[in-house]
């Protein structure tokens, strides 16, 4: 019960830190390796999803805790985004892939999706940041789960 009053605690105080009409993003990214690293993640709305090397809207880099790792993204304008992340293992600012392009290190998107061949498409991955708090929960993927998919 405890947890639960820190938990209500910390949103409220989120909550008056945030810009009127603005949003906070929680995310739990779930299935985080014990190997450690970084857990990178960036917001992007639909006209910068699609370019790899594009600045994200919001972005955070936090160390990665194995299990699970939460994410706070605060005074984020409400519209309609997705959610790339990676776990850089090795700390090396970039996601290492195989030769022909599989990634060697965990890797997630918003509401779930799996790539094929190349990352989902953005209709696939969107949902509606509304004011206020939002939550979104995601699970790690690696090669195997791509290979074992298909």
């Amino acid at each position: 019960m405890a947890l639960v009053g820190w938990m209500l605690l910390a949103a409220g105080l989120v909550a008056r830190a945030q810009a009127p009409g603005s949003a906070t993003l929680v995310i739990h990214v779930q299935g985080v390796s014990p190997k450690g690293g970084t857990l990178r993640l960036g917001l992007y709305d639909e006209a910068r999803y699609p370019d790899d090397d594009a600045t994200p809207v919001a972005s955070a880099d936090v160390k990665a805790q194995m299990g699970e790792t939460v994410i706070t993204l605060t005074n984020v304008p409400p519209g309609i985004y997705a959610i790339e992340t990676f776990q850089d293992i090795n700390s090396n600012h970039k996601m290492d892939t195989t030769w022909f392009g599989l990634p060697l290190e965990p890797f997630g998107f918003s509401r779930d999706a799996q790539p094929r061949f190349s990352k989902p498409r953005f209709s696939a991955v969107k949902f509606e940041l509304v004011p206020g708090i939002n939550v979104q929960t995601l699970h790690l993927q690696n090669s195997i789960s791509l290979l074992a998919a298909k």
